[in-house]
């Protein structure tokens, strides 16, 4: 009877845990889902000031086809690619990653280019465009920051005992994080 008891009991202790892990870990995967829907939304935002901009530099100046086609094609690439927040695996982050880092990088090449056009830089539209494009962007950096905070927290938590049962029990699995992009990782080279 005696050793009856003391199973249940660890029985009982064993389930409260659980549940108590269960519910904590629901919430922060809930939490990481609402984090990834803002990284998607500042994304979003980007991708739909492009059409205005390259439209004001093709208005305003006889501007390179090859840096309007390349932003063209990036942004098209980055907004096809889209990734479900249930599925926030490290390979799919990386993939949707790489696609909006061609699109940063096209997006780069047509500003600099632009500052050869005294005409464009003049433009109010121009000017604008390119004002909330540079806040858009600090958008994005806060929102994936928030992100990857929200994915530590949940990572860390489906790791701890005896919060990892309970994941592995059901289905928890680490989500991706954003990593600085490879060509950070060098410094510019600067010449005077």
């Amino acid at each position: 009877m005696k050793r009856l008891f003391t199973v249940m009991l660890v029985a009982v202790a064993a389930m409260s845990l659980s549940s108590c892990s269960y519910n904590s870990i629901v919430k922060m995967d809930e939490d990481t889902k609402s984090k990834w829907g803002e990284v998607q939304t500042q994304y979003q935002r980007r991708a739909d000031l492009i059409p205005n901009l390259v439209a004001t530099v093709k208005g305003v100046a006889n501007f390179e086809k090859s840096t309007l086609t390349e932003v063209t094609e990036a942004r098209a690439k980055a907004t096809s690619i889209q990734v479900d927040p249930t599925k926030l695996t490290p390979e799919s982050i990386k993939q949707y990653q790489a696609a909006q880092g061609q699109l940063s990088t096209a997006l780069g090449r047509l500003l600099v280019a632009s500052e050869n056009y005294p005409n464009l830089k003049a433009n109010e539209n121009f000017t604008t465009l390119q004002a909330q494009l540079e806040g858009t962007e600090n958008r994005i950096g806060m929102a994936r920051r928030d992100f990857n905070n929200s994915v530590q927290s949940y990572n860390s938590k489906i790791r701890e005992f005896p919060a990892n049962l309970t994941a592995k029990m059901f289905g928890f699995t680490a989500k991706g994080y954003f990593q600085a992009d490879a060509a950070s990782q060098a410094a510019p080279k600067v010449s005077f």
